[in-house]
């Protein structure tokens, strides 16, 4: 079985079983190294580092580092799970979102320094039937469908900004877009699966707090392993 590719931040998927057995490696890349976890199984990344005294932070990610490494693995799929933020009122924190498409108004990161290549930026749309066919197995309702609008962070959104955003996005992160970008001109089919953890500031009338969005992250961890290891259980 090839392995799969799980990239997670705020969402702490370390003690789940799917995760409990995995052996810690450097892998170095052109881009530098990166520190995975592995199994015959999956091939799993903390974006944020796995020690939370040393968090690191979005805009610092090395997203070319991680999915190259992942790339050296011969990793072909690759799932990135990202806490967001809700534009929508329908989206109520605790919801999964399966998005479609993307929205990255900054420059992106980029594997190509010495020449000019052009992708045609999009989700592998195999990789997300197989996040909402798991979930609809796992009896865990995912919205099918959405546009995640990427911030360079670190810092959340202003209430204008979060105003702005709504008219055309549906999620706000720090990290998909980047992920997404990198995998595709690495030839890694790439798909998400968004934890809505908080409205954006402004939509919730009792504020935004971190201690709010790391409530919901955990709360939607336990269903999220649950969708990855049925993807696991139904991989050939």
């Amino acid at each position: 079985m090839q392995p799969l590719g799980i990239i997670s931040g705020t969402i702490n998927l370390h003690g789940h079983p799917l995760f409990a057995a995995l052996r810690e490696e450097r892998v170095d890349t052109d881009f530098g190294p990166a520190t995975i976890f592995r199994s015959s199984k999956i091939v799993f990344i903390a974006r944020h580092g796995k020690d939370t005294h040393s968090h690191i932070p979005p805009h610092l990610v090395n997203h070319r580092a991680n999915l190259a490494a992942m790339n050296s693995m011969g990793i072909q799929e690759v799932i990135g799970v990202h806490s967001t933020g809700s534009l929508k009122r329908r989206l109520k924190p605790g919801t999964l979102v399966v998005p479609n498409d993307y929205l990255m108004p900054a420059p992106g990161p980029t594997v190509f320094t010495n020449q000019a290549v052009h992708i045609t930026p999009m989700l592998s749309e195999e990789v997300r039937q197989k996040c909402l066919q798991a979930a609809r197995e796992c009896r865990c309702l995912a919205v099918d469908g959405g546009v995640y609008w990427q911030t360079a962070g670190p810092r959340l959104e202003t209430k204008a900004e979060i105003a702005m955003m709504s008219r055309f996005a549906d999620l706000v992160g720090m990290t998909m877009a980047s992920e997404a970008i990198i995998a595709q001109e690495l030839g890694l089919a790439f798909a998400s699966l968004c934890s809505v953890d908080n409205y954006g500031h402004g939509l919730d009338v009792k504020g935004l707090t971190m201690e709010k969005i790391r409530w919901h992250a955990q709360r939607n961890s336990e269903k999220i392993s649950l969708v990855l290891t049925r993807i696991l259980e139904a991989k050939p």
